[in-house]
């Protein structure tokens, strides 16, 4: 595993690489029909929170100084409401999506250093306990991302399908 340039991110990097193989774990099998299914009405379906966690990237994307957009920010922009009259992506769109910005974010990661982590970034929440800098909104991404595969794996369940599987594939190395 490489090691990134930042002490500060090396327990990152297994977490991201691990999240970037549990995205495709959480989607492997789901039919598109069952991915816009809502638990009576009042649940996110499965494609808005994979649109999301695709959001989730691109936002972090943004915040280290990577230009690339997603072009679903309109759709999942600061986790947007579920808009029900909505047109959303495919999985396999978001999927697409995924696996184009997660390697450039990858490599953003191994290469940030202490002093780019430690440049404040104001976020909002005023908690008192979290200082507002980049180094935290890594942390809040993967947070995030963790979050939204809890919803995943349940909504896998109740939608009939198996449990995630942790299943690894040597060959992405992101």
């Amino acid at each position: 595993m490489e090691k990134p340039v930042s002490k500060s991110l090396e327990i990152i990097i297994p977490a991201y690489r691990m999240h970037s193989q549990t995205f495709n774990n959480m989607l492997h099998g789901v039919e598109e029909a069952d991915a816009q299914t809502r638990i009576e009405n009042k649940t996110n379906h499965f494609t808005w929170m994979v649109g999301n966690l695709v959001n989730c990237r691109y936002w972090l994307a943004g915040i280290l100084g990577i230009p690339d957009k997603d072009p679903n920010e309109a759709l999942f922009k600061e986790a947007k409401a579920l808009d029900i009259n909505a047109k959303y992506p495919t999985l396999d769109e978001l999927k697409k999506e995924w696996h184009n910005i997660s390697p450039v974010l990858y490599k953003k990661l191994l290469s940030i250093d202490e002093a780019e982590l430690a440049q404040a970034y104001p976020f909002g929440m005023n908690i008192s306990y979290v200082e507002e800098n980049k180094l935290n909104m890594v942390g809040m991404c993967i947070d995030r991302e963790s979050y939204l595969f809890g919803q995943l794996g349940l909504m896998r369940k109740v939608l009939g399908y198996d449990a995630v599987k942790y299943d690894l594939n040597d060959n992405l190395d992101y």
